[in-house]
């Protein structure tokens, strides 16, 4: 499986997210250009600092009319904490089935402390208006990333 192409149609998903909701890619067809970005572990450091880094541009994103959404396997009640730990003004959605992460083929074989273990793969989607992904990072480096993203959400 290779995941969702550049210029294909996001594939659609209903995930739990905070805020007591159920949230589908589909809720923001026609209202706003959406950044769905998975990320491996809540509270750990590179996914504390790229969401801190979502969180700081926050409402540059909101100017470029896009919603941001991050996306894991922790539970709600560890994203709640997290979010609320760091103030992240955006939702987290629980991915305990890997139901989005299979459809977006982050789960990869990542060597962690010299162990082979199965897991997310940071990776960023952004996906406009139409439901059309129009761009996609892989196995993204957080610094500077978030950056890029925006940069990318302006020109849509």
């Amino acid at each position: 499986m290779s995941g969702v192409e550049v210029g294909q149609e996001a594939p659609e998903f209903a995930l739990a997210a905070t805020g007591n909701q159920t949230i589908r890619l589909s809720d923001y067809r026609g209202r706003a250009h959406v950044v769905l970005y998975f990320y491996p572990k809540d509270n750990t450091p590179g996914c504390t600092d790229e969401g801190q880094a979502f969180r700081d541009q926050h409402p540059a994103f909101n100017a470029a009319d896009t919603v941001i959404l991050g996306v894991s396997r922790d539970s709600i009640k560890a994203h709640e904490n997290f979010k609320a730990k760091h103030g992240l003004p955006f939702e987290l959605l629980s991915d305990k089935d890997e139901t989005a992460c299979q459809l977006f083929d982050v789960i990869k074989q990542k060597t962690m402390y010299g162990k082979q273990v199965r897991g997310i793969e940071r990776s960023t989607f952004l996906i406009d208006k139409q439901g059309l992904v129009r761009q996609a990072w892989r196995k993204v480096k957080v610094p500077g990333h978030v950056d890029e993203v925006l940069a990318a959400a302006q020109t849509l």
